[in-house]
């Protein structure tokens, strides 16, 4: 089966905004390769959300060598989301990271799985950024705004591996095949 997204020009497919954050990422589209190339990207994706939570920690600790244990606790909030976020992804089952091996995917949903690995991918510039918003605005009154945004995008984030992680679990379950 030809995959629709090889038809998509290079500039604007999706496989193309892949490589584009995994500079070297080969085999993502070859069948073979896919269980790699899932425990490939979703590492990378965990990696990448883990400096981010490193950046918020270290936030942390200047907020409490400020005395501003307050801010520490709201902002533990999104430091908690985007932990077990990391642990999640990473910790993934091989049986889900096999799920090429034990399921049949189609286009469609293919195509709808490279979506989610692209938001994925664009997530961590979206947290770096307002991590990067926390820290401009510490002993402001728009720091709470801030805390808020970043508790939002941590639940954007779970829900939208929650949301990648149901395309497929939906084809195994009408597949009638288990991992």
């Amino acid at each position: 089966m030809n995959d629709p997204l090889d038809k998509i020009t290079a500039g604007d497919n999706l496989i193309g905004k892949i490589r584009n954050f995994l500079a070297g990422f080969v085999g993502y589209v070859e069948r073979d390769n896919r269980r790699e190339a899932d425990k490939l990207l979703r590492l990378t994706v965990a990696q990448r959300f883990e400096e981010q939570w490193e950046r918020i920690s270290e936030l942390q600790r200047r907020l409490i060598k400020e005395n501003q244990l307050e801010q520490v606790d709201d902002l533990e909030e999104a430091a908690i989301k985007l932990r077990a976020f990391v642990n999640r992804i990473r910790n993934a089952s091989y049986g889900y990271s096999g799920l090429f091996d034990a399921v049949q995917i189609n286009s469609k949903e293919l195509e709808q799985i490279y979506k989610y690995d692209v938001a994925l991918l664009e997530g961590v510039d979206q947290v770096s950024n307002a991590i990067d918003n926390l820290g401009a605005s510490l002993g402001t009154d728009g720091f709470p705004a801030a805390i808020r945004h970043m508790v939002t995008l941590s639940e954007e984030t779970i829900s939208t591996f929650d949301r990648r992680e149901e395309v497929i679990l939906t084809n195994v379950d009408s597949t009638g095949s288990e991992e």
